[in-house]
């Protein structure tokens, strides 16, 4: 998935646009996926902008993390969870403990991890994580 997204250069740096902090980030490898992914959420799966937060500040264990995207319902809770790598990263059990890791301070009903390339996702019923074949639509939970 690869959408127009909005670039500049500023003394020799590509920025890009996030839309949901509306400024522009220096881009990087991570980014540019990041910034895919949250326009596949709205344009492909209905996850309104406005719902949506980028590296949010998560606390663990008393250290400071950022969770790479974060959505929320209309009440303001934690819907759906996801980690972003680059492309030239595979995902593999490093990356899926560091999901699980974000997971326990977030707590949303379902997670996801992406590379650009493949994304694993998953909900959490009854305490348990279960595999799930895509991401559900916003308007289904």
């Amino acid at each position: 998935m690869i959408y127009q997204i909005k670039t500049k250069i500023i003394n020799n740096n590509e920025y890009i646009f996030d839309y949901t902090r509306k400024k522009y980030i220096q881009n990087s490898p991570e980014e540019w996926v990041r910034q895919n992914f949250i326009i596949y959420l709205n344009k492909k799966k209905g996850y309104p902008i406005s719902l949506m937060s980028t590296e949010k500040k998560t606390i663990l264990n008393g250290l400071n993390l950022r969770s790479d995207i974060v959505c929320y319902n209309k009440i303001g809770k934690p819907i759906l969870l996801i980690e972003c790598k680059s492309q030239n990263i595979k995902i593999n059990m490093k990356t899926f403990d560091q999901l699980i890791n974000y997971q326990k301070s977030v707590n949303a009903n379902y997670m996801a991890i992406t590379n650009g390339k493949k994304t694993f996702c998953f909900n959490i019923l009854d305490g348990k994580i279960n595999f799930i074949n895509d991401i559900p639509l916003y308007e289904n939970l």
